[in-house]
């Protein structure tokens, strides 16, 4: 899986909410002052050869739809951020977490409580 930009996450991010849609239904989410619509176009050509959506032609019209789902670019997104900022290391991250982010002792308490729960899970 490739990194996107960020107009191609914005774009992304509007297709997974839309589920499909051609150009124009992407851009009428996009919020103001909206780029103009050769530009949304091309993000979207650029999208489909990474591989990140597909399209169904209905005579000279496009529909869009995702093929890489929201959760599975939201796993390696964190992954990458993990890796590059934090040396693979949830403890550094919760620390960063905790000292940068002001992560309060609930937070950090339902942090815990989840962890926990996962292993159960896990098991």
């Amino acid at each position: 899986m490739k990194e996107l930009t960020k107009a191609e996450e914005q774009v992304m991010q509007i297709l997974w909410q839309l589920k499909e849609g051609i150009v124009k239904d992407v851009l009428e989410k996009m919020p103001d002052p909206k780029p103009a619509y050769n530009t949304v176009s091309t993000v979207v050509r650029v999208l489909e050869g990474k591989g990140f959506i597909n399209h169904k032609a209905y005579g000279n019209s496009h529909v869009y739809f995702p093929v890489v789902g929201e959760e599975d670019y939201k796993k390696f997104a964190f992954e990458k951020v993990l890796k590059s900022y934090f040396n693979n290391s949830y403890k550094s991250l919760v620390s960063y977490l905790v000292k940068e982010q002001k992560l309060n002792l609930t937070e950090l308490a339902e942090l815990i409580l989840l962890a926990e729960r996962s292993k159960i899970k896990d098991k």
